[in-house]
């Protein structure tokens, strides 16, 4: 059976169960939500959930899928309210981290987004006690909507406004661009910035690593040298992601406007052709990642 054809029966079974389960809780019908008060707070659970839970099984089993979710979202309005007391206005707190991919059972129920094939973008509270990552449910109860008009503000703004930039050596005659700040989670983030960093950057890209939240390395290919920062460079990506408490990424990546990061290997040489490097070409326009539209 499919959502719709439940619906009728399934929003019967709630309005009979709900004043047994959670008397002080509503159901609103005509919005196919239950409003679960806590205090001055009303957090909202909508009944999509139990439809498609209940589309699922077998009617004798509806009565107790409905009362186990009703027990559930009461749980969970509990939960959120607490949040709030505890944390105030958790909106402010919503901060944008960059991570290795998820797998499709670490991403379930996680509000975040693709950011290429090898990273995701995950929306987090920034708190040192109460924080972690945001989950679909918790922003449901905590009537979170538009998260990006506060996460791409409260990161970019709050956090990698005051990023620290230097060069320091990577081999011989050569040398790296760091980004970095020290104890900042995020700027990771700033991985589709490179153009910031290295605005002479040619069409053969940068190298790119970022083994801790805190810290960027970046290196513009413009010769054949890259082939000799590359073990270098993934060297001390390695070292570095490995003695950090809080690691991103181990590898080296290869960025290249208007291309996806390419993974690459410290054994292998980058394919530069000798005219590669800044040059004069017009840039094509930037298209800006999902997470940074507004």
């Amino acid at each position: 059976m499919d959502v719709f054809e439940v619906s009728a029966d399934v929003h019967a079974l709630i309005e009979d169960l709900l004043p047994v389960v959670n008397p002080s809780a509503r159901f609103e019908a005509e919005l196919a939500r239950v409003v679960l008060p806590v205090g001055r707070f009303e957090p909202a659970a909508s009944t999509w959930t139990i439809l498609e839970r209940c589309a699922r099984a077998e009617p004798p089993r509806w009565p107790g899928l409905v009362e186990e979710w009703l027990r559930e979202v009461t749980d969970r309005a509990v939960l959120a309210i607490a949040d709030i007391e505890l944390l105030g206005d958790v909106r402010e707190l919503l901060r944008l981290r960059i991570v290795p991919r998820l797998t499709e059972e670490q991403r379930s129920g996680l509000v975040v987004l693709p950011a290429g094939e090898h990273f995701d973008a995950l929306v987090v509270i920034d708190h040192p006690e109460f924080g972690g990552p945001l989950t679909e449910a918790r922003a449901r109860l905590l009537g979170l909507r538009g998260l990006g008009r506060f996460v791409i503000p409260n990161t970019y703004e709050r956090e990698l406004a005051d990023v620290q930039v230097r060069d320091q050596p990577i081999t011989p005659g050569e040398m790296v661009r760091v980004v970095t700040k020290p104890g900042c989670r995020y700027v990771s983030a700033l991985y589709t910035e490179v153009e910031r960093f290295l605005p002479d950057v040619g069409e053969a890209g940068a190298l790119l690593a970022m083994p801790v939240h805190s810290t960027i390395l970046l290196y513009p290919v413009t010769s054949a040298a890259v082939n000799t920062v590359l073990p270098a460079l993934a060297q001390v990506a390695a070292e570095m992601y490995a003695a950090d408490a809080d690691p991103c990424a181990p590898g080296v990546y290869w960025w290249r406007r208007g291309h996806p990061l390419t993974g690459l290997d410290p054994a292998a040489p980058v394919p530069v052709a000798p005219n590669d490097g800044a040059g004069d070409r017009p840039r094509p326009r930037r298209r800006r990642p999902p997470w940074r539209r507004r």
